[in-house]
């Protein structure tokens, strides 16, 4: 990673509806093509399509050419289940089987679409797969049948790399897949090539986890197949801009997935519909945080005084000389 290799990025589409009526004064609805078009304005070169959200008003042919006249590439495409109310008791995890057949039937047409499109990455984000009280959910069966699942529809298409995007909670109190180490315990039972992680900077706050310390893990025993960033206080999923709240551990992940060799989108999950702020203005701005914190990463990366205090676990000299790159 150096300061002049292009990257990909890409952030929340839903973000752009923010403001519609302004933006598109007189427009009765507002289409995946018109968020992609305003994505592109703030110079994001890449997008990921939710599905079947994104596609309820535009075909994938359709969106296909939206992106190639914004020149944008599709990074890859996410399942949404938990806007779907008949997953409420979760999707994979739910306790009739015709409804987890149901999921992983949508999940396959949704594969079907991104191959389509010319797409290798589905992102699978399964909040409602989980449990609010105990004594509400047989664990181990529920277990069992998301691995099933998720062997399943790894299986419909080899070609398209499966990736877990795991969190704590929220939609459900308590996620069946919460953490790095949970996660890589069910990809290493679901054995499967074509599978790995997504690391979220602000879920892995919200896990307790120090995000360059995940992502060696997941490196370690997996693949890291996306990567998206923003911040938080580690108390919920803020979505706030990149580098807010947590700079230096941003930095540190950004050395970590260098060093692994991550090469895929930085994805931008943030949430100025929260403070109402200008999306464009917002995705911008991380764009231009992560550059700057992309150049400190990449004079960090060899640098061989802090691979030395690192060795000896010098915190005070490794502190000084990565303070020193940041702020000069």
């Amino acid at each position: 990673m150096t300061q002049h290799t292009a990257s990909r990025y890409a952030a929340r589409l839903n973000a752009f509806k923010i403001g519609a009526k302004e933006y598109w004064p007189g427009k009765n609805a507002v289409t995946t093509t018109d968020l992609l078009a305003r994505a592109a304005t703030a110079g994001l070169t890449a997008a990921d399509l939710n599905y079947p959200d994104h596609f309820v008003d535009d075909t994938p042919t359709a969106l296909t050419k939206a992106l190639q006249d914004n020149d944008m590439a599709l990074n890859g495409m996410a399942m949404r289940y938990y806007t779907d109310p008949g997953y409420k008791l979760g999707a994979f995890t739910h306790p009739d089987a015709a409804v987890r057949r149901a999921a992983i039937d949508e999940t396959r047409r949704g594969l079907d679409v991104l191959a389509q499109m010319g797409g290798n990455l589905m992102t699978l984000w399964m909040g409602q797969d989980g449990f609010d009280y105990s004594f509400q959910m047989d664990y181990a069966r529920a277990w069992d049948a998301t691995l099933e699942a998720m062997a399943v529809v790894a299986d419909h298409n080899p070609d398209i790399d499966i990736a877990l995007e795991y969190k704590p909670n929220e939609p459900r109190a308590f996620a069946l897949m919460p953490d790095a180490a949970t996660t890589l315990l069910a990809l290493r039972e679901i054995d499967r090539p074509n599978t790995g992680v997504t690391l979220d900077f602000a879920h892995v706050l919200y896990a307790d986890e120090m995000p360059a310390f995940a992502a060696a893990l997941v490196a370690r025993h997996a693949r890291i197949l996306g990567v998206h960033l923003n911040d938080g206080y580690g108390k919920w999923d803020n979505g706030l801009m990149v580098g807010a709240v947590h700079p230096i551990q941003t930095v540190e992940l950004l050395v970590e997935l260098e060093r692994v060799g991550y090469g895929g989108a930085i994805y931008f999950d943030t949430f100025p519909d929260h403070s109402g702020l200008d999306p464009v203005a917002e995705a911008r701005t991380n764009i231009e945080v992560v550059e700057r914190l992309r150049a400190i990463a990449a004079r960090l990366v060899g640098h061989s005084d802090l691979r030395a205090a690192i060795a000896r676990q010098d915190a005070p000299t490794a502190m000084r000389l990565v303070q020193a790159a940041m702020l000069g």
